[in-house]
């Protein structure tokens, strides 16, 4: 069973079974920063728009966009999207995503194959933003 505090400031504790796999979360030796997409969804979700509230009433197409080109442009694209007809059942820090392919080509990636067929559900999930 994975778990993880999400809504922001609700703390809602969802469960799912599967396995849990992390992804994009680096830290640069070179410049000690931390980046990931983390980061971004973070930022949005405590932004103007949600202020920090969880979007627990679900997420909307904008949401889903924002969401979707930060995978863009973290080289995840190809692999995960967000589950659009899911959106009511997602929030902040709990999004469900479709597994679209394995990524064996990319070495970051190396522990997200041999999950097929594709496609497959799954939920995106980081540290909750409270």
């Amino acid at each position: 069973m994975v778990s993880n505090q999400t809504g922001g400031t609700s703390c809602i504790q969802p469960q799912v079974e599967g396995v849990y796999i992390p992804l994009r979360n680096d830290y640069g030796l070179k410049d000690f920063q931390f980046s990931s997409p983390e980061l971004e969804l973070t930022q949005h979700f405590v932004g103007p728009k949600h202020r920090g509230a969880g979007a627990t009433s679900g997420l909307d197409a904008g949401d889903a966009d924002f969401i979707d080109d930060v995978l863009s442009r973290s080289g995840l694209s190809e692999a995960i999207s967000v589950d659009r007809r899911q959106l009511s059942h997602s929030h902040e820090a709990w999004v469900h995503v479709v597994i679209k392919a394995d990524e064996s080509n990319d070495e970051d990636l190396a522990m997200f194959t041999g999950f097929g067929p594709y496609p497959r559900h799954g939920i995106l999930t980081w540290a909750n933003s409270d």
